[in-house]
C-alpha cells in the first residue's frame, strides 16, 4: 500500500496557509426556497442543504462567494427586486453568525477575515438580467459588495448571449461591451460562467483586467456547453483570470452527461411537462413562510412520475467521482497554467454532487486526490485561494472608481 501521509500533510498545511475561497455557493437561493429566508439553525446538522457552518469549517473554507441568483426568465425589474432580497439574505446570514462570518469587499478583507478565524463572505450576481440593463443598478450593487456579475444565466440578456439560449447578440453588443467596461472600471469582475463561447471571446477581446469563470469546468474533458473550451482557457491565461472548476456531475462526468441527455429525451418522448426548478415567493411584510422541502420537477427529480420510473430502473443514474473533478482541475492547469485555476463547487445549486464531495466538507478529499497526483503544497494554495485573491487585487488596482466600502485606488 502506497504511503500517502506526505500528501495528507501537504493538504493540511495548504489549508492552514490558504483556506478554500470558493467561487459559487447557492445557499441564499436554497434559504429562500426551503426556509422562507430564515437564517437561524445553520450552525450544524442541516442535511436539507449542502452547506452549514460546521461543514464549512470541516471543509477548510475560509472564503465564499455567495451567489445571489434569481431566475433569468423573470422580468428584469422583478429580477432586480429579487436580487436585492438575495443580497439582504447574505447580510442577515453574516449578522446572525458574527463569530463565523464577515462581509468582505476586497482581497485584504478576505485575508483579515481568515486571520480572525471567520469565513469571508463575498457576493456574486448570477446573471446580467439582475442589472435590468442599468449601469446605475450595477453601481448600486457594487456599493452593496457585489464583486462579480455572471453576464448571463440560462437566457440571453439584451446585450449578451447565453450558452443555453439561441444566439442574438453575436457574443456581446456594443451595450454589452459598455457593461463590461463599466464593471472593470468600478472593480466588479466579469464572470463568464453560463455565457456562450462567442461571448467568452468577445469579453476577452475587450477586457482590460482579469475575468473569471466562477463555476465552470473543462470542455475538453466533458463536452458540455457550460464548460470552457481550450482556446478560451489559453486566452484566460493571457488575460490573467481564473477558471474556478465546478463539481456539478454533468459538467465533470461524460457518463453522467450522457445519462442526463438520454433521460431528457425519454422525458420528452413520454410527453411529461418541461423540467422546472421552483422559485417560491419571498415572505411578505409580517409573514413567515414555513420551511418546506424543495420540489424539483424533471428527470432528476427525487420523486419522478410513475411513467418515468421504468426507464430509471433500466438506466440507473451513474455517479461522478472526485477523480473526475481532479481530471478537470488538472486539465485547466495543463492548458491555462497553475496560476489560473480555482474551485467553484456550486453547492446548493444542483441536486447531487460527486461521491466524496456531497457537501462543503469535501474539499480536503479533493485536495488529497490532487496531492496524490503530485500537486505541491504551494500549488494547492494557489488552487484553494491565492489565485482568486490575486485576481481580486488586480481588479481593485485596475478600478478607477472602486465603489465598495473602504476601498482605495491601487
Amino acid at each position: 500500500m502506497r504511503d500517502t501521509s506526505g500528501s495528507r500533510a501537504d493538504v493540511a498545511a495548504a489549508l492552514a496557509a490558504m483556506p478554500v475561497v470558493d467561487g459559487h455557493n447557492d445557499l441564499p437561493m436554497a434559504l429562500r426556497a426551503a426556509a422562507g429566508y430564515r437564517v437561524d439553525g445553520l450552525a450544524a446538522d442541516r442535511p436539507e442543504f449542502h452547506t452549514d457552518i460546521a461543514r464549512l469549517r470541516a471543509g477548510g473554507v475560509g472564503g465564499q462567494f455567495w451567489s445571489v441568483y434569481v431566475p433569468s426568465d423573470l422580468p428584469e425589474p422583478e429580477a432586480v427586486t429579487a436580487t436585492m432580497e438575495q443580497v439582504d439574505a447574505v447580510y442577515r446570514l453574516v449578522a446572525a453568525y458574527p463569530r463565523d462570518f464577515a462581509i468582505a469587499y476586497t482581497a485584504a478583507d478576505v485575508e483579515a477575515a481568515i486571520g480572525s478565524g471567520r469565513i469571508a463572505s463575498l457576493i456574486g450576481i448570477e446573471g446580467g438580467h439582475s442589472l435590468a440593463s442599468s449601469l446605475g443598478v450595477l453601481r448600486a450593487f457594487a456599493r452593496l459588495g457585489v464583486r462579480y456579475v455572471t453576464l448571463t444565466h440560462n437566457h440571453n440578456t439584451p446585450w449578451a448571449d447565453s450558452a443555453a439560449d439561441e444566439p442574438r447578440a453575436g457574443g456581446l453588443t456594443d451595450e454589452g461591451r459598455a457593461v463590461v467596461a463599466e464593471m472593470q472600471r468600478i472593480g466588479v469582475l466579469p464572470d463568464l460562467a453560463h455565457v456562450a463561447t462567442t461571448t467568452m471571446h468577445a469579453v476577452l477581446d475587450v477586457a482590460r483586467a482579469p475575468v473569471i469563470f466562477s463555476h465552470s469546468s473543462a470542455r475538453a474533458r466533458t463536452d458540455h456547453r457550460r464548460n470552457v473550451p481550450d482556446d478560451v482557457l489559453v486566452r484566460l491565461r493571457d488575460n490573467g483570470g481564473v477558471c474556478m472548476v465546478a463539481f456539478v456531475p454533468v459538467f465533470v462526468s461524460t457518463e453522467v452527461a450522457q445519462w442526463a441527455a438520454a433521460a431528457e429525451e425519454e422525458w420528452e418522448r413520454l410527453g411529461l411537462p418541461p423540467a422546472s426548478d421552483p422559485w417560491p415567493r419571498a415572505p411578505r411584510p409580517g409573514e413567515e413562510i414555513p420551511a418546506s422541502p424543495v420540489r424539483v420537477e424533471g428527470p432528476a427529480s427525487p420523486e419522478p412520475p410513475a411513467d418515468f420510473r421504468p426507464w430509471l430502473a433500466a438506466n440507473p443514474r451513474p455517479e461522478a467521482t472526485i477523480a473526475q473533478v481532479a481530471d478537470h482541475i488538472d486539465h485547466v492547469r495543463e492548458t491555462a497554467g497553475v496560476d489560473h485555476v480555482g474551485l467553484g463547487g456550486d453547492y446548493d445549486g444542483c441536486d447531487r454532487l460527486p461521491v466524496g464531495l456531497e457537501d462543503v466538507s469535501g474539499y480536503p478529499r479533493l485536495l488529497a486526490e490532487l496531492a496524490d497526483r503530485g500537486w505541491s503544497q504551494a500549488d494547492l494554495e494557489k488552487l484553494t485561494g491565492r489565485n482568486i485573491l490575486r485576481v481580486l487585487r488586480a481588479s481593485e488596482r485596475h478600478a478607477s472608481e472602486p465603489l465598495w466600502p473602504g476601498a482605495t485606488l491601487g
